[in-house]
């Protein structure tokens, strides 16, 4: 036979299907398809490695293995007096001749013929072979051959085995062509003419249509193939009556129709899988929208959580402020009540005057302070079990949606993993939102305060008590008005000195009630500023492998979907490609 079944611009496009959906296989096996499809790609890229199959069948010693060899021009398979095919054998190309023994019924043989990567053929044992034998060969191959050629020999033509045999795969609809191989032993055309007679009417008995018979030797067409002189070659292969078959297999493998079903056939087939898949990812899809949703609240709660908190924050401590203003306004009254002339008898007494000072100045600031901290912290608290409540509401609510989808149906690791996650997390905000101890984590949170207020410099470590630490730091920070006079001197100084160390006083106490209000405010908007960022991370945190999940569901399906889109794109060319060489 030649060298090659196809045209150079037919076996180029095989190449490159073959490369094309070697690739489409890597990329499609990253999404989730059912294994029964995934097989029939693998298998119809398979059947490309093997573009034609010719199935030779036959009795024991009819010279199937001599008609393979002297199709193929080669001494491919051995050969012998005795059988020497004991078992199913696959012929295919390969860089080394090897053979492959699968089990005790199938083998594989391969050559480096460059025919071999267009046809493969299969050598069978004997149609007298056991049954078993017989089975693989009717299941595997007979149903996906391109022809099948019976072989039946010249001395003992159409055995009762070899009837057996035809009726039994006659169920596939194959063509079955015969080849009355040993003619050579023939002395005249009439015992030839008789034999042919013989085989054509017992076969269309069990054909029910008369087949094709060529009459061959296929040991005349192996000696033609290793003779030096023309003539005698020519003559051995016209003897041979090989011209006949191999012209007759070829413009059968040649038919357009079975070449546009070979290169279409697995373009069908991944173009199948393309639409299982984009239908599966159009469902995933769907699915995620709810996800999507509840992924797209969840962020909206804790952005909008997060800009409440950076919004409502500065006028609450704003409020302490103002408690400290008007402390210093009061401060500099007394000052301007106190440091007079009319007073000197009660600036002697300090005691009085630090009295005073304390009872209507400082009255009630630390506890106004304390106060105020404290519905700050109750606010901020408060709106953290809120949030931690609405986080679980949509978990419980997406959770519900989940197992009412699920309800009656299978679902597949993707969407298990989906309900472990939504079933984890949810459980995970809940716990947190029934352990929640509103009044411990107050308690926590006014300790860190008054901590990070201590640690400031205000006083040293140790005060007991936000309102303390105000008192000490204020009191702290006023003059101390006893040892401002010294005694004696007020009645000749007196109108120099007060006015003087009033105007001191009160400078030296509106430096040192600034420093307060600085560090004092520094501290706890620090300190609140730190809390608000560590309950929001909370949140995010307690969220995140849900949010994760989302988003990395939407990027895998988006991924998935442009692949998609491309392969179509692909496959749509290689189709519009196989129609052009196909008609070239």
């Amino acid at each position: 036979m030649r060298q090659s079944v196809l045209t150079d611009q037919q076996a180029q496009f095989l190449r490159d299907e073959k490369e094309a959906l070697a690739n489409m296989q890597i990329a499609l096996s990253k999404l989730d398809l059912p294994r029964e499809l995934w097989d029939s790609l693998q298998n119809a890229i398979l059947q490309l490695d093997e573009l034609f199959l010719i199935v030779i069948a036959g009795e024991f010693n009819a010279g199937k293995t001599a008609l393979i060899n002297a199709l193929l021009g080669q001494r491919v398979l051995p050969e012998g007096a005795t059988p020497t095919t004991s078992r199913v054998t696959l012929v295919k190309w390969g860089e080394q001749p090897a053979e492959q023994v699968v089990d005790e019924s199938f083998a594989v043989y391969t050559y480096p013929l460059p025919l071999l990567k267009e046809l493969n053929i299969v050598d069978t044992p004997g149609t007298n072979a056991i049954i078993r034998r017989h089975e693989r060969l009717t299941d595997e191959f007979v149903p996906r051959s391109d022809l099948v050629l019976f072989v039946t020999s010249a001395d003992h033509p159409l055995t009762e085995s070899e009837r057996q045999f035809l009726e039994r795969i006659l169920a596939w609809g194959k063509k079955i062509v015969f080849v009355l191989n040993k003619v050579d032993i023939f002395e005249n055309d009439s015992a030839l003419q008789e034999v042919r007679e013989f085989i054509l009417k017992h076969a269309t008995t069990i054909l029910g249509d008369i087949p094709q018979l060529f009459p061959v030797s296929a040991k005349l067409a192996q000696r033609a193939a290793s003779e030096a002189d023309p003539e005698e070659r020519a003559r051995l292969r016209s003897l041979s009556g090989f011209d006949e078959l191999e012209q007759y297999i070829s413009a059968t493998l040649d038919d357009i129709s079975r070449l546009e079903l070979k290169f279409n056939n697995p373009l069908g087939v991944a173009e199948r899988l393309v639409r299982h898949a984009g239908q599966s990812l159009t469902a995933q899809s769907e699915a995620l929208d709810e996800d999507k949703l509840t992924a797209a609240s969840l962020e909206t709660v804790i952005t909008e959580y997060e800009r409440e908190l950076h919004s409502e924050l500065p006028p609450r401590l704003a409020e302490i402020e103002n408690i400290l203003h008007r402390l210093e306004q009061r401060g500099l009254d007394f000052f301007d009540n106190t440091l007079r002339l009319n007073n000197v008898q009660n600036l002697i007494r300090g005691d009085k005057v630090r009295a005073e000072f304390e009872k209507q100045v400082m009255a009630d600031v630390p506890q106004q302070i304390e106060e105020q901290v404290q519905r700050l912290i109750d606010w901020l608290v408060q709106k953290d079990l809120h949030e931690w409540q609405q986080v679980m509401s949509y978990l419980q609510r997406r959770r519900a949606q989940n197992i009412e989808h699920l309800v009656g149906e299978g679902y597949g690791p993707r969407e298990a993993r989906r309900r472990e996650l939504i079933d984890t997390v949810g459980k995970s905000v809940q716990t947190i939102v029934n352990s929640y101890d509103r009044n411990q984590e107050a308690r926590e949170l006014a300790n860190s305060v008054e901590t990070a207020v201590a640690q400031t410099a205000l006083l040293e470590a140790g005060a007991v008590g936000l309102g303390t630490l105000i008192s000490v730091a204020v009191l702290s920070s006023s003059l101390d008005i006893t040892g401002m006079l010294a005694a004696g001197t007020m009645a000749v100084l007196g109108f120099f000195v007060i006015p003087f160390k009033r105007k001191q006083a009160k400078e030296n106490f509106k430096e040192k009630m600034e420093l307060l209000r600085t560090k004092l405010l520094r501290a706890m908007t620090t300190q609140f500023n730190n809390e608000r960022e560590n309950v929001i991370t909370r949140l995010k945190d307690g969220v995140a492998p849900y949010t994760r999940y989302v988003r990395s569901e939407r990027e895998r399906i988006e991924n998935a979907e442009d692949t998609l889109s491309k392969l179509r794109q692909e496959l749509s060319a290689l189709r519009a490609r196989s129609q052009a060489v196909l008609r070239e």
